[in-house]
């Protein structure tokens, strides 16, 4: 609430809560090998002295009894809210911290992502016969409940009470969700999961909800062609009543509004977190961009090949404009940018963290992609995805691979790009030229050093393109011919044309923008 722009979502909400209102947790008691054991609650996390060490390679159980309250829901998690879904249970129990190669991830919980251990979950819920349940997990009594594969309704039954038993493999978080008007269909993906879809047909836009079976096909099976192929058996899209959520196996979303595209839209955005979120699992307090970026730039390949209609070259000009918001000549932001490697909650304002986590780790792709071209990259996203899945990866482990596919070194890109706010600029500094003969000087006018692409438009039409290495890359992609290096550390490169000046129409640096130049106006040349 103290940042100068808070999330206008929460605003001060929370804190206007009733006791009845707010969630909580208490932990009535916690034993370890049926040892009682001390914990200590401190803000959103408890921490548990041990009654014995657990030794390398050892195991130890931990039960636990707790009792919590269920919160009017504020933001994506409680009940009663604006939809009318009566429970959205998300974090709904105590969950343990990760514990990795940088030891124990205590993160208070303020508002941001989430970072846990992957694991078994077999989880019964028991609730008044006339819920109807969705979440994570397979349902293993779906058959006793007459749920799923059968005839789309739950049987009636003379008990009050019913119990809905979910296990899932290889999670590191378990959400459900309940509601007493939701309409539940399913439809099987050709090689790939069981969809189940739950929604309130009262406040839902049904006509868009039927209509999303043909891009959730269409989308597992693009995900699979280009990112990775989906390893769990099924996938819930559930009506949770407030924006949209990522879990793994589901995902909580609005009731559809007005727009198809904008449903399929936030379908694709939320589903694609299984992938980073939830499969590879990074630390996303840590880096959310790793999460939303690389999810960001999945979602604008899926709606350019399968909902626009007219299809772009570059599909992520949007987070184009957010960097040259950012970054533009004469800095209309003054003292808003902030390094990328800032965890999450720790940033100065929301909008900051936004433009971090969204754009600027969506534009981080797809400069990786300029960098080291399109098979290298695509490859190199599928690599990624099939070694690092279930071992929570961190940026360097995605370079490596992107080095490995590329042969090229890269180290210094992720070097400017998260640890500075510098700006890319590049420009033709003058065409010098004698008689037909013709020489391109280009000027790095900015503090940010990256791989040039350069264009000629001949004046029969032929186009033909160049790229200008950096000596750091030791190496270039083979989309087309490589020049001689440019040393970083030089602000100008000279070259020879290979054809007479008055048979070129245009000399262009990356005309098609995939390179994030901050001033685009020195970037062409054009024969007079």
């Amino acid at each position: 609430r103290d940042l100068p722009d808070p999330d206008k979502r929460v605003g001060d909400r929370i804190s206007k809560l009733k006791k009845n209102e707010v969630g909580s947790h208490r932990i009535l008691s916690l034993t370890q090998n049926g040892k009682s054991v001390n914990v200590e609650v401190t803000g959103t996390v408890a921490k548990v002295q041990l009654a014995e060490p657990i030794q390398p390679g050892a195991s130890a159980t931990f039960e636990m009894t707790f009792e919590s309250q269920v919160p009017v829901q504020i933001r994506r998690s409680g009940r009663n809210n604006k939809e009318g879904i009566d429970y959205t249970m998300t974090q709904w129990y105590p969950k343990m911290a990760e514990y990795d190669t940088d030891g124990w991830h205590p993160d208070q919980y303020v508002g941001r992502e989430f970072y846990a251990p992957y694991g078994t979950f077999d989880v019964t819920i028991n609730i008044h016969k006339d819920f109807t349940l969705g979440g994570t997990g397979v349902l293993i009594n779906a058959e006793e409940l007459g749920y799923g594969y059968f005839d789309g309704k739950v049987k009636k039954q003379k008990s009050k009470m019913r119990s809905w038993n979910f296990k899932a493999e290889n999670v590191h978080d378990f959400a459900w969700a309940a509601d007493k008007d939701y309409t539940h269909r399913s439809f099987q993906v050709e090689n790939g999961p069981m969809v189940h879809l739950l929604y309130s047909e009262k406040t839902a836009n049904v006509k868009n909800w039927d209509q999303l079976d043909e891009y959730v096909i269409k989308y597992f099976q693009f995900m699979e062609e280009k990112f990775g192929k989906y390893p769990y058996p099924q996938f819930s899209i559930i009506q949770g009543g407030d924006g949209g959520m990522e879990y793994p196996m589901c995902t909580m979303m609005l009731g559809g509004g007005k727009s198809l595209k904008g449903l399929v839209g936030l379908f694709v955005h939320e589903a694609t977190h299984n992938w980073y979120y939830g499969i590879l699992g990074s630390n996303e307090n840590r880096y959310p961009w790793m999460d939303e970026g690389f999810t960001s730039f999945a979602e604008e390949e899926y709606m350019n090949a399968h909902f626009n209609k007219e299809k772009k070259v570059n599909p992520h000009t949007g987070a184009y404009g957010s960097y040259l918001y950012l970054n533009a000549v004469g800095d209309t932001t003054p003292g808003l940018r902030e390094p990328m490697n800032i965890a999450g909650d720790f940033f100065n304002t929301n909008k900051m963290y936004s433009f971090t986590a969204y754009p600027f780790g969506q534009l981080f792709v797809n400069q990786v992609r300029y960098i080291v071209g399109e098979e290298a990259f695509w490859n190199g996203m599928k690599t990624y995805f099939d070694t690092w899945k279930f071992k929570h990866p961190d940026y360097h482990d995605f370079i490596r691979i992107m080095e490995v596919e590329s042969d090229m070194e890269l180290d210094w890109f992720p070097q400017m790009w998260l640890n500075t706010t510098r700006k890319i600029d590049y420009g033709i500094k003058e065409v010098v030229h004698t008689g037909t003969e013709g020489k391109l000087i280009l000027e790095k006018k900015g503090d940010f050093m990256m791989p040039v692409d350069v264009y000629i438009s001949l004046k029969n039409g032929d186009v033909i393109g160049y790229t200008i290495p950096l000596v750091l890359q030791y190496g270039w992609k083979e989309d087309f011919g490589a020049l001689p290096a440019w040393p970083w550390t030089n602000r100008t490169y000279e070259w020879d044309l290979p054809y007479p000046v008055d048979q070129i129409e245009t000399i262009a640096i990356d005309p098609m923008r995939m390179m994030c130049d901050t001033d685009l106006e020195n970037n062409t040349w054009e024969a007079k």
